[in-house]
């Protein structure tokens, strides 16, 4: 059942009524609306949850700083420059960083029009640029439906216009991700409109500027996604095509990697976005002769006390090792040593254990050789214990389930080893504690040569059936 929503004029009027007619003071007159609210089912997700700025003035309107900012920019909208109203513009911007609430209010309030006016006068000064794309960066996070057709050729135009300013080309960048995290067309519009080679191009020409790296490179991973709810079919994987093919993506992406080996945040990011483009088994051989494997290995062996960017480095070598030479070429520079060395280092991180044991099922699957590897490094032992550190963590059981049935599914020998490991009972366990460990485990079980229960019931208009 969707819960119910209401205005923030509504919100705003319930906290003036305990102030004037309960004789409450702001604050607890705030907390006692909060709680009102909430006891009724309410949603106030999107509610400014702060007492309004002219509570006291009982002849104004109740008003929030977004919207006394909002107005200040409203009244100086007919200025020839931004300059006038540059504070309250960094002012709306502050604003904007404190929540949702904030920006949707300001939304609500009209103020994408008239932050994208400022932007587009602005067009010719650098730090008036900065200032006003900074605001709508903030406006429009969380918000992709605010970009029309007017905004993104403002922001295409700002792209060109300042192409050698790592400043104006960072925060464009970040509008650009605003717009098209979870929003299918605004993706599919930019890509269109030529935006693809202006991210990868920022990368190549402002390659020292980490921040800039970074975002450009998560705009780029997030034309890769398929995250909008609405859309049935997205272009996802036509996106990672064109960054690949048209626009050399994977260099550019490992290149930046290579430059960037002291910072872990920047690597993460970098690690993330070439495991979304490797949708196409020579794309995975491309990552490995472009010197993408090879640093995956290094990362795994001089970063691994960082989390983060240890489990962002395991996806990336599940993906391309998707690959079957890849599979080989993995195994053949140590990484099963290295996976099972991260994964006993990280052994309380669910991420972690998730990704490790994902990676090595992968290695696993249809080469008997790398099953060898995987047993004799403790892959299998690293699995086992994986399930055992968290028996709650869905995705870490269903992964390891996947591992110890394809070591056993071509390598029967093994089945005894990891028996003896308590595997059986974990497994088990697992199915039974977890819906989506069901079939997977099932089949681990069956064959690792343990009895399977498997019943199925069928129930029709001639009654029902079960084995």
């Amino acid at each position: 059942m969707a819960k119910r929503r209401i205005t923030q004029e509504t919100f705003d009027a319930a906290v003036r009524e305990n102030v004037e007619d309960f004789e409450m003071d702001p604050d607890e007159a705030l907390r006692e609306a909060v709680e009102q609210f909430e006891s009724q089912g309410v949603d106030l997700s999107c509610i400014v949850k702060a007492v309004p700025a002219a509570l006291s003035d009982c002849q104004g309107e109740p008003t929030h700083a977004i919207l006394q900012a909002l107005d200040s920019l409203q009244k100086g909208r007919d200025s020839v420059s931004l300059a006038g109203v540059t504070e309250e513009m960094k002012c709306f911007t502050e604003q904007c960083s404190l929540g949702f609430a904030q920006r949707y209010l300001a939304a609500q309030k009209d103020a994408y029009p008239i932050i994208l006016s400022y932007s587009k006068k602005s067009l010719e000064e650098k730090e008036a640029v900065v200032t006003a794309l900074s605001a709508l960066a903030a406006l429009t996070d969380g918000q992709p439906d605010l970009l029309d057709a007017e905004g993104r050729q403002i922001l295409l135009e700002a792209f060109k216009k300042h192409q050698g300013d790592s400043l104006v080309t960072r925060v464009t960048i970040c509008v650009v991700r605003n717009c098209c995290l979870k929003h299918e067309q605004n993706r599919q519009d930019l890509v269109k409109e030529g935006v693809l080679p202006l991210l990868t191009g920022a990368i190549t020409r402002h390659a020292g500027h980490a921040d800039l790296v970074k975002e450009a490179s998560a705009a780029l991973r997030v034309m890769t996604l398929d995250d909008d709810v609405r859309v049935t079919y997205g272009h996802a994987h036509e996106h990672a095509k064109m960054i690949v093919l048209e626009h050399n993506g994977l260099k550019v992406l490992i290149e930046a990697a290579k430059d960037h080996l002291d910072n872990p945040p920047l690597l993460s990011e970098l690690c993330a976005t070439i495991s979304r483009l490797a949708v196409r088994n020579e794309f995975c051989q491309d990552i490995c002769d472009l010197g993408g494997l090879k640093l995956m290995m290094t990362l795994l062996a001089d970063s691994y006390e960082s989390a983060d960017l240890i489990r962002q480095v395991l996806s990336a070598t599940r993906a391309v090792a998707g690959n079957d030479d890849v599979k080989d070429a993995v195994v053949t520079a140590g990484g099963v040593q290295l996976i099972v060395m991260v994964m006993n280092k990280h052994m309380s991180n669910p991420a972690v254990c998730e990704q490790g044991c994902a990676c090595l099922s992968v290695l696993a699957l249809r080469k008997p050789k790398n099953c060898s590897v995987i047993m004799e490094d403790g892959g299998a032992l690293a699995a086992v214990q994986a399930m055992k550190t968290h028996p709650d963590a869905v995705n870490v059981q269903k992964q390891a389930c996947m591992l110890l049935r394809n070591l056993v599914a071509r390598m029967r020998n093994y089945c005894q080893p990891i028996l003896d490991m308590g595997a059986e009972g974990l497994i088990a366990k697992a199915v039974q504690k977890h819906q989506d460990c069901a079939d997977v485990g099932k089949a681990a079980l069956r064959d690792l040569g343990c009895k399977v229960e498997l019943r199925e019931l069928w129930t029709g208009t001639h009654g029902s059936l079960s084995n």
